[in-house]
């Protein structure tokens, strides 16, 4: 009998741990990828916050397809990156973002391109805690995006079965962003703005300010090259240094203004470069060009593209003033010359209650200064303006060189008064050696384009920091007396704080040769043991009376 009820001891001791050693998952060797990710926008602009608060990923990976994206980083490419699908993963709560981006645009349809246009807009108008991140395409993460696309359309097709399997099984992909250092402000970013002048033949002469920013914004400030906004304003500007010098360096040919060139910074900040530039020479007026006889400001932001250009002002020029005589030299050069390009004159009053300006001139317009911006956009709220995707694959060098000849010789026929001596309106002043010429755009866009031009990125990383240097150095040339002014941050008062760890190592691990369970399964796990183990509980406790009642079954059935 002791015998027999020893016997039966062990069966429970088996019984008891037969199935959690079933259940027990083996502990596999991981394979991990390091790549490199960049973090999206973030900053307070006059104390509202944009862009992601977050900075650390610990999740596992899904698609954007997947019903289940609480608490996983969801990955996407450029078409799967729509408004509706960011705001369902800002629905799920999501732990992340993770945004892959293909190196090379040119084979990307261009509706692919203005659609992830919009949803970058959108995102970069608010505040967000989930973090976002953008990587570019390579093998490693192409093959994990379309293991997570497979693994979504092998599951079965109730939608219910679909949660349920998401929410108990994973695919192993692990992404993490992990930085022990909290995201901390930047509170000594500065802004430079260069400036130089050709002086004009005479005295107590008229000014006119060409101007354009050099800055660019996007997404992610790594990623934010600003081929067309505004590389193709810088790249009109400094070729228009060049023709001008060789116009100034001769005293007969030496037009009877002063001409004023600045590069600005901070442009896509409220062009707070410009702001704090002219409020630096209204404090010195008697030293400064910037005095009542500035004849206008000529801003050149985004002019790489597009069929025709739009001449944004304040206020519409009064018959008779230079303003309006240039705007005329502008008419007459295109109809001469591009008949087929259409210019049209966009009036937006300037609201001082708001703290923001949409375009360059407005800084000026503020201070009664006459100013206008050509641009091939008519809306200043247009995406291309603060897009990663406004890289030098976008840029068509034809247009760009149209509107470069376009500006020159409307400002020298205006400086010359040409019309009123008579002169042909089909006469081009800039040719021969002094021509316009494809190869030198192509390679000052090539040479803006190939780095980030982040306000946050130009005095503090290597590769911008040199750019910045390398401006300086090319109006040096042509350009008497370049100085730069550099603007300090208001510790006080801010008006912009940028923040740090814009570029993050990634690690992406997966468990080889078998599944993952995530903590779902864990919980769900938790729950079938618990149950077991009542079970077994219950069975100890009747043990004797399930023994005998199941004795005597047996002997009735041996009897029948």
């Amino acid at each position: 009998m002791a015998e027999r009820k020893a016997l039966d001891w062990e069966g429970v001791i088996i019984l008891l741990l037969l199935p959690p050693l079933m259940l027990q998952t083996a502990t596999l060797p991981s394979a991990s990828y390091e790549f490199s990710a960049c973090r999206m926008q973030q900053y307070n602009l006059h104390q509202e916050k944009y862009g992601c608060r977050g900075a650390i990923v610990v999740a596992e990976a899904r698609s954007v397809d997947d019903p289940v994206l609480t608490r996983r980083c969801v990955v996407m490419r450029m078409l799967d990156f729509t408004v509706h699908s960011y705001q369902e993963v800002l629905r799920q709560n999501a732990a992340a973002i993770l945004i892959l981006l293909p190196i090379n645009l040119t084979a990307v349809p261009q509706d692919v391109i203005q659609n992830f246009m919009v949803s970058e807009a959108n995102l970069l108008l608010n505040s967000t805690l989930i973090p976002v991140y953008v990587a570019l395409e390579d093998r490693s993460l192409l093959s994990m995006y379309d293991q997570l696309k497979i693994e979504v359309a092998s599951r079965a097709s109730s939608i219910l079965v679909r949660v349920f399997t998401s929410m108990l099984t994973t695919n192993g992909y692990q992404i993490l962003v992990s930085n022990n250092s909290p995201i901390k402000p930047i509170t000594d970013t500065t802004i430079i703005t260069l400036e130089g002048v050709l002086p004009g033949a005479g005295e107590d002469l008229p000014t006119i300010v060409v101007t354009a920013h050099y800055d660019s914004f996007g997404l992610a400030p790594w990623l934010s090259y600003g081929a067309d906004s505004n590389g193709s304003g810088v790249a009109i500007l400094l070729e228009l240094v060049r023709l001008f010098h060789h116009l100034y360096s001769s005293p007969w040919s030496q037009p009877p203004y002063h001409l004023l060139f600045t590069l600005t910074g901070g442009g896509k900040y409220n062009f707070l470069g410009t702001k704090r530039w002219i409020e630096e020479h209204m404090d010195h007026a008697e030293s400064s060009l910037l005095q009542d006889n500035v004849a206008f400001v000529l801003c050149l932001d985004t002019l790489a593209n597009g069929e025709g250009l739009f001449l944004h002002v304040s206020r519409p020029p009064r018959p008779g003033s230079l303003q309006y005589s240039y705007i005329q030299q502008l008419e007459e050069v295109i109809a001469s010359r591009f008949p087929w390009v259409k210019l049209r004159l966009v009036h937006k009053k300037i609201n001082l209650g708001e703290s923001t300006v949409a375009w360059e001139h407005e800084q000026y317009s503020v201070h009664r200064i006459p100013g206008f911006t050509v641009s091939h956009l008519k809306d200043p709220q247009a995406e291309l303006r603060g897009s990663i995707l406004d890289t030098i694959s976008q840029i068509d060098i034809r247009k760009l060189k149209r509107n470069t000849a376009i500006i020159a010789e409307s400002l020298a026929r205006f400086m010359f008064n040409l019309s009123s001596k008579g002169s042909p309106k089909e006469l081009q002043l800039f040719k021969g050696h002094m021509d316009i010429q494809d190869s030198r755009l192509s390679a000052l866009l090539s040479f803006l384009s190939a780095v980030p031009r982040a306000t946050q990125l130009l005095d503090r990383e290597p590769g911008p920091l040199l750019l910045v240097r390398s401006l300086e150095q090319q109006l040096s040339q042509y350009l008497q007396q370049v100085h730069r002014h550099t603007f300090r941050p208001n510790h006080r008062d801010p008006e912009v704080t940028f923040f740090d760890q814009m570029k993050e190592p990634v690690m992406m691990y997966r468990l080889v040769d078998k599944e993952v369970k995530p903590a779902a399964f864990d919980l769900f796990l938790g729950g079938c043991i618990s149950a077991y183990l009542g079970i077994v509980y219950y069975v100890i406790q009747h043990f004797g009376n399930l023994y005998t009642r199941l004795t005597r079954l047996a002997m009735r059935t041996k009897q029948q």
